[in-house]
């Protein structure tokens, strides 16, 4: 039996106060219905329908083309007469057998193992709802069992008496069902209560109306079924999230200087006896080695970090292949396409684009090194540029083994300096420098007597 996915995003999200839609405000990184939309995807159900409305075309344009998720049936819902309604049209557009399965794409921490329960419970025959204890249940709606503990019908609060305003037990209003019923189910949906809309949640009642067995499916923990109404929820549910994250990572073998002061927007893999300091942001995919070391202020993205490589304070590294015992920083900047072997050193105020450092090359302030092929043990001194752009196209340099380039040295691309050249400091080259000899790209110095500065006239006073 397969499954079909219904993910409802339709709802204006006034609370935000935002021009964003609510579902496309980002958790860790992404937006609240690409978690949910992602997750989903973990079961490979039929059919992934999102329920849309108020900024569907929004909402449409930044989940379409989202890399790694598979087509979508999207599902406009005109005007917003209640999940029950929103469901009723998305049936519309799927098969008639199979089970169904409803989410939120304001729910975006909902588990695989728990949807996949509840998927199972509706691929027996009963009714799958996701349930969980709030310690401070608020508005949301209450599950009202019998004295036997059976689920008999699902009450919001708004139409909920004060006794049952007490239950501590909500719906997440995550559900799944066997479709034909699920269909029946809707057709009987009514709008005579408090909210004048056709509520998903009054197909409980008619399942133990007619004598289908509702299976609670127990949520691990609140965060997994919070759902986002205003920024204050988001922020909350964003450090409950991080700290999450952090746990584990903790556990893999990293230690935090406070992992309340972390930001995980992606995936980190860690060593054994990494160390992470304050305020330091991880995107995309990201690998540290063992005991590699972290400090305070850095981003990480989409970067592979060797053993005992210490990353110094408010250094950005994106897209790069870092090597065992390396030191960046502080205050670098590996861009894209860098890759530095093991002992490479690149200092502070040093950028590196497109870069292959050698063994225990070393860059230790100030230089810009763009489309630089750098061998092992050179030397870059401070204020050295490789001048990779004419314009129009980048050119290469190529720099080998044991060389070093001096200080202030101005290196235009395209260019060689073969193995153990010496540039000498403050040189401009333009022409290949063969192995072992020393360049001298600058004019003669001259020191001229008499002279005297300018003075500024009256009138530029």
């Amino acid at each position: 039996m397969q499954t079909d996915v219904v993910v409802l995003a339709a709802g204006k999200g006034t609370r935000m106060h935002s021009k964003t839609a609510k579902v496309l405000h980002q958790l860790a990184g992404k937006p609240l219905l690409q978690h949910v939309l992602e997750t989903a995807q973990t079961l490979n159900p039929r059919t992934l329908a999102v329920v849309i409305g108020h900024q569907g075309a929004e909402i449409q344009a930044a989940l379409g083309a989202t890399d790694g998720l598979a087509e979508l049936v999207w599902v406009e819902q005109p005007q917003q007469l209640g999940t029950g309604h929103a469901v009723k049209l998305a049936k519309e557009s799927l098969p008639d057998d199979g089970v169904t399965l409803v989410l939120y794409g304001d729910v975006p921490l909902i588990s695989q193992a728990t949807l996949s329960a509840c998927e199972q419970a509706a691929k027996l025959g009963s009714v799958g709802l996701v349930v969980a204890e709030f310690s401070n249940p608020a508005q949301l709606g209450r599950i009202v069992r019998n004295d036997k503990g059976a689920i008999t019908e699902i009450v919001e609060f708004k139409d909920a008496t004060d006794e049952q305003r007490n239950i501590r037990e909500i719906n997440s209003g995550i559900i799944a069902a066997p479709t034909e019923l699920m269909t029946r189910w809707l057709d009987r949906v009514q709008s005579n209560n408090a909210q004048q809309e056709y509520y998903l949640t009054d197909v409980i009642a008619m399942a133990v109306q007619d004598g289908v067995n509702v299976t609670p499916i127990v949520a691990t923990s609140e965060v997994e079924v919070t759902g986002i109404n205003d920024r204050v929820q988001l922020a909350e549910l964003e450090r409950s999230y991080q700290q999450a994250l952090c746990n584990d990572l903790m556990l893999a073998g990293a230690s935090f200087a406070d992992s309340s002061r972390v930001d995980i927007r992606g995936k980190l893999i860690v060593g054994k006896d990494c160390f992470i300091d304050v305020n330091v942001v991880f995107e995309g995919d990201v690998e540290l080695a063992d005991d590699v070391s972290i400090g305070p202020g850095c981003v990480i993205t989409n970067t592979r970090i060797g053993t005992g490589t210490q990353v110094l304070p408010n250094t950005i590294v994106e897209g790069a292949e870092v090597g065992s015992s390396c030191s960046l920083g502080p205050f670098a900047r590996i861009r894209p396409g860098s890759v530095l072997e093991s002992g490479v050193k690149v200092g502070n105020f040093v950028e590196t684009k497109k870069a292959h450092l050698g063994k225990n090359a070393k860059a230790s302030h100030l230089a810009y090194l763009g489309d630089a092929d750098i061998g092992s043990e050179v030397n870059i001194g401070a204020g050295t540029v490789t001048c990779n752009y004419d314009g129009v196209n980048k050119h290469p340099t190529v720099i080998g083994d044991d060389a070093f380039i001096g200080t202030n040295s101005t290196l235009v691309a395209p260019l060689e300096i073969e193995k153990g050249a010496f540039v000498a400091a403050g040189s401009t080259l333009t022409k290949k420098v063969d192995a072992n000899q020393l360049a001298v790209g600058r004019s003669r110095q001259r020191n001229i007597d008499g002279w005297s500065p300018p003075h500024k006239s009256r009138e530029s006073k």
